[in-house]
């Protein structure tokens, strides 16, 4: 069967460089594996049921319909709003108001491309109406979207913990502290940048235009802490926790800022409904093609001979940072997800790696990989919304890989900043 499984892997390649879409090659593959073994194509079928038939999965439409809420009815302007008003006053106040504004929202919609889109679109003309250079606001704007899948709540999370079988609360719970730091990293080296390109500072309006910014911003705030307060306490599941913020979002835009019109639903419920019919239709086909992996014990023999080459949890984890970076640059992030998992987890349980230590790092890494060009789908996002042609961007994104790439290095290096918070809550 190993012999059978390569030539398909090797044919699904060729399918990927002649443009079929990613869904219908492993879909094919899977396919493809039982029908040459000689076992029944009903198998396959059911294993993609199997994997659609999941309830931590149906997190996923939970969160992206409250993204799509949330941006919809206006939220992103409040949170902005609050987030000039604490940082404006600094220098390049409107680059850190930028990232703070993406770690506010990042609690909330748990996608970079949300983030982007969502928030990135308000933040963007900001800047450039206050004179900053359409480069520099787009690249602030892409680079602080990747906060947005680490701090809880994260769709790729939840797709990675259905993958992978790993708690969908402990891999929230991990990325708490190194998003954090990414937006501590982002902002120093705003920090460097304003001083050296003498960007603008907006005066402060006083503890009183703070208050009002807050208050106006206020139960949009509450989101994360409803969220976050009601997993660790233990009031509700991560799947129970999106139901209810989608439900929250709908109260928000519908009933107390009323600019949420009914008219609007049947679209936010269509984009809804797009998003997670690619996402399933991956992880379905995926599904399928790991259990086809399994069978040939493809993953049995690899993982053993990883662990024997390498010898060492640490380079391992180094190589493991490389691979995904470099697939990051031509793949997108929840396919390379799908498609890695089940040849690096079994490896990394191989060197005795915390599964959530591994998850966050192999997240962080494919959060990076969607700013990096030439397939950065939030760089492309961004690029739209700044109507900035790719190129430019792509390469006003550079430098501010730096300090990611940094925080990426310190989480690889010392687990305990992904793993201490789930280990305290969750014992």
């Amino acid at each position: 069967m190993t012999g059978t499984m390569l030539m398909v892997l090797g044919l699904w390649l060729v399918s990927l460089f002649l443009g079929l879409p990613l869904f219908a090659g492993l879909g094919l593959a899977s396919f493809g594996f039982v029908w040459l073994s000689g076992i029944p194509l009903g198998i396959v079928a059911q294993k993609m049921a199997q994997a659609a038939n999941s309830f931590p999965l149906l997190a996923a439409p939970l969160f992206i319909l409250m993204g799509n809420v949330m941006n919809a009815s206006g939220v992103t302007e409040r949170i902005f709003g609050f987030a000039h008003a604490v940082v404006g006053w600094m220098r390049g106040g409107l680059c850190h108001a930028n990232i703070v504004a993406s770690v506010i929202f990042a609690g909330m919609s748990g996608s970079a491309v949300a983030d982007a889109g969502g928030v990135g679109t308000i933040e963007i003309k900001a800047m450039r109406d206050a004179g900053y250079d359409v480069e520099t606001a787009a690249s602030v704007t892409a680079a602080s979207a990747t906060i947005g899948p680490i701090i809880p709540p994260s769709l790729p999370m939840v797709i990675y913990a259905v993958a992978a079988d790993v708690s969908i609360g402990g891999l929230f719970l991990a990325g708490v502290i190194p998003g954090l730091m990414m937006a501590g990293a982002l902002m120093a080296m705003v920090t460097v940048l304003a001083r050296r390109r003498g960007l603008p500072r907006a005066p402060f309006g006083g503890p009183a235009a703070v208050w009002r910014a807050f208050a106006s911003a206020a139960l949009s705030l509450a989101t994360p802490a409803i969220l976050f307060g009601g997993m660790i306490s233990g009031l509700f599941t991560p799947t129970e926790a999106a139901a209810v913020a989608a439900a929250y979002a709908l109260l928000l835009g519908l009933v107390v800022y009323r600019t949420l019109p009914l008219a609007a639903l049947p679209r936010l419920l269509a984009e809804t409904v797009e998003t997670t019919g690619v996402v399933l239709a991956l992880l379905m086909t995926a599904t399928a093609l790991a259990w086809c992996l399994s069978l040939s014990r493809i993953p049995q023999m690899l993982g053993p001979a990883i662990v024997a080459a390498v010898g060492d949890p640490t380079l391992f984890l180094l190589a493991v940072n490389v691979l995904l970076l470099l697939v990051g640059t031509v793949m997108e992030a929840i396919a390379a997800m799908l498609v890695l998992v089940p040849i690096l987890v079994p490896a990394a349980a191989g060197f005795g790696i915390d599964p959530i230590h591994f998850g966050l790092v192999f997240v962080l890494n494919l959060m990076i990989g969607t700013i990096t060009p030439p397939v950065g789908v939030v760089l492309f996002v961004t690029a739209r919304v700044a109507g900035l042609p790719f190129d430019r961007l792509a390469r006003a994104i550079l430098p501010w890989l730096a300090p990611l790439v940094t925080v990426l290095l310190a989480v690889t290096l010392h687990p305990p900043l992904a793993t201490w918070l789930p280990r305290l809550v969750l014992g």
